[in-house]
């Protein structure tokens, strides 16, 4: 999607509309900043208000996405172009997400490594007290634990699980990714299709 033309558009359109950045703003309970950044190409709506904001323009999410009016003649064409654009999006996405959920769990495990490997020497060269090694390892844990619940949502919403017996891929509910055995993004969850348990891989493709 090209976020320039869609922007131009929605300034466009905006315009056609007798509204200023700011009571286009007010109509959507957002701020003018944010509409300064769609008209200029720095962002793109988000989905959350687009149906509203394409009722404020009189456009279609397609007119939308596409940055025109889409004409009857093409529309399906334009219609299928723009979802498969968001689908590979979402898949962009999803892959970053895991990545950086596996970049901040490494991260958040060293202190706890290092402290398990340095003070241990230290304790028994006498050189500091067991207390506070026990003390420094458990504020060591800190970090971890901190951001276990954010890494676990990450984990949750970035793609898919697909089910060993069915081949069903869904989104599980967030008490079941918490709760369930794993291998680091390889759980152990029950298809809401078949109702069976199985190892589930984690994949970004729902296709």
């Amino acid at each position: 999607m090209d976020q320039v033309k869609i922007g131009k558009f929605i300034a466009e359109r905006r315009r056609q509309a007798n509204l200023t950045q700011m009571q286009l703003a007010e109509k959507l309970n957002i701020t003018d900043r944010a509409v300064s950044k769609w008209e200029t190409g720095r962002s793109l709506p988000d989905s959350a208000i687009m149906l509203e904001l394409c009722g404020v323009l009189k456009i279609t999410v397609n007119d939308l996405l596409c940055g025109e009016v889409v004409t009857m003649d093409n529309y399906t064409k334009e219609l299928e172009n723009n979802l498969l654009e968001v689908v590979k999006q979402k898949e962009q996405a999803d892959k970053r997400l895991l990545k950086m959920e596996l970049v901040t769990g490494i991260l958040c495990l060293l202190p706890l490594l290092f402290c398990a490997i340095v003070l241990p020497h230290f304790i028994a060269s006498g050189a500091m007290e067991e207390w506070l090694g026990a003390l420094i390892i458990g504020l060591s844990l800190l970090p971890l634990l901190i951001a276990i619940p954010f890494l676990i949502k990450i984990e949750q919403t970035a793609g898919y699980y697909e089910c060993q017996h069915c081949g069903h891929k869904h989104i599980p509910k967030y008490k079941a990714v918490f709760f369930a055995l794993h291998v680091h993004t390889t759980r152990y969850l029950k298809c809401p299709k078949c109702g069976k348990k199985s190892w589930q891989k984690k994949t970004i493709s729902k296709d």
